[in-house]
């Protein structure tokens, strides 16, 4: 996002290489050997481990912990990955602290939990550093199969298939795999090209090819994968995003925030990234944090989040939340955007203020005004490139437990598939299941489709 005449108020080099390299180092820097084991020392190794149950992938959490406990750190990572190919990542960018690390009984008992994302990444990268990769392929069956989407539920039901000895071929839209790893998480979050470093180790296992810069509907053909492969896969996320139904969203100035992260990941020198002197964000997700966080880093002297519904309601984590605050970051809740004003640009956007009412959400009839010369839109994703053939439900692709589509042999997961959370150790977990339903699938030659229940069932 250069420098752009139509929009003066957004430019580059606002901090010097220096200050951006402080600003986007590492936010939680590795454990060492001594620190992973006086961390894993303050678990307590339940039996009923309540952060187990929490963790949408269902790694052993006390048993991989007690393994860095006994100095056998590549067994606990034998353990993180054994259901979490993308533990690595994960690690770094699950949110831990309403997930695993809320439910942790030092948490509950004295407000600081176990440092499990700390430790599971001590382990991950002590696996990753080593020669080789740590899992074999079985005996190959013939089978192809055909997995569209390279982000984490493709990545992890492509990896667990080639497990499997069947040959995967993976078609993704970007020039780079990984999707949201690569394209949508914080820079700060995931540094030194981790997310091409750990598909590069996933891909050690052998069996996957990759097709980059080929997407559904410009390319590829559904029926014709499915007529070319024993099974589809479908992980393609959610492209589109919600449009900022405004007067004056059609300004310069007015972006995506989506876009902006995305940019900012692929950026060799952020120095050379523009970006507002007044930055305004709207949404209360993660990518609303995300966006604001990196507008001041890169030097934004303002950046403001706003949000239609209370604090209590916004997707983004308390933890999240107070990141963005500590980073100088403002948040305004129950106000929704109304119009943007400017002259060829941005320059204001004036809001309304919110209240909950006897039937849902209602405007006061009080509004303000924020200055603002670049305006983020952070108000959900939607469901791009579906084949007219699948059955849609809530605007996702409607699948079973197991991940079956309407289509027969066809699953989905991730993002782009009903039932999720949008997170990306849910799209893991989803990918990996439903590889193995196909697995099954392929083997027994079973009818691959959703089961209708007949009334009254």
């Amino acid at each position: 996002m250069a420098n752009n005449p139509l929009t003066p108020g957004i430019a580059a080099g606002r901090h010097s290489s220096e200050v951006l390299d402080r600003n986007f180092a590492d936010l939680h820097p590795p454990l060492d050997r001594h620190e992973a084991l006086v961390a894993a020392d303050r678990c307590y190794f339940c039996h009923d481990a309540p952060c187990v149950t929490a963790c949408p992938t269902t790694i052993d959490i006390p048993l991989f912990i007690r393994q860095i406990a006994t100095g056998t750190s590549e067994a606990a990572a034998r353990t993180i990955f054994d259901q979490n190919i993308l533990g690595g990542m994960c690690a770094r960018a699950c949110p831990t602290e309403t997930l695993c690390e809320e439910a942790c009984v030092r948490e509950v008992a004295e407000g600081r939990p176990v440092e499990i994302g700390r430790l599971q990444r001590f382990a991950t990268d002590t696996m990753m550093a080593r020669e080789g990769h740590p899992y074999g392929r079985a005996e190959k069956t013939g089978k192809r199969v055909a997995v569209v989407g390279a982000g984490p539920a493709g990545l992890a039901c492509a990896h667990r298939l080639a497990m499997h000895g069947h040959e995967v071929f993976v078609f993704d839209a970007r020039l780079r795999p990984g999707g949201l790893n690569e394209y949508g998480i914080a820079s700060y979050k995931t540094v030194d090209g981790f997310a091409q470093a750990e598909v590069e180790w996933l891909l050690g296992i052998g069996g996957i090819k990759m097709e980059q810069g080929t997407r559904l509907s410009d390319g590829l053909d559904l029926d014709a994968l499915i007529k070319d492969h024993d099974a589809v896969f479908l992980g393609i996320g959610l492209a589109g995003v919600n449009a900022l139904r405004v007067e004056g969203a059609e300004l310069p100035g007015v972006d995506d925030a989506v876009d902006f992260i995305a940019e900012l990941r692929q950026a060799e020198d952020l120095s050379n990234l523009a970006v507002g002197r007044n930055v305004v964000v709207v949404g209360g997700g993660m990518t609303a944090i995300d966006a604001a966080v990196q507008s001041r880093l890169l030097g934004a002297e303002t950046a403001t989040i706003v949000y239609r519904r209370g604090r209590d309601r916004m997707s983004a984590s308390r933890y999240e939340q107070d990141l963005a605050t500590s980073k100088g970051v403002r948040i305004v809740t129950n106000a929704r955007p109304v119009r943007v004003i400017g002259n060829g640009a941005v320059q204001e956007v004036e809001f309304e203020y919110t209240r909950d009412g006897a039937g849902g959400l209602e405007d006061t009839g009080e509004t303000f005004r924020l200055a603002a010369d670049q305006v983020f839109k952070a108000i959900g994703q939607t469901l791009e490139d579906a084949p007219d053939a699948l059955e849609i439900d809530g605007g996702k692709i409607k699948v079973d437990g197991s991940g079956r589509t309407s289509v027969p042999g066809v699953w989905a997961g991730g993002d782009c598939a009903s039932g999720g959370d949008d997170l990306t150790v849910t799209a893991v977990a989803e990918g990996r299941d439903a590889a193995e339903d196909m697995h099954n699938a392929i083997l027994a030659g079973r009818e691959m489709v959703i089961e209708t229940p007949r009334p009254g069932e």
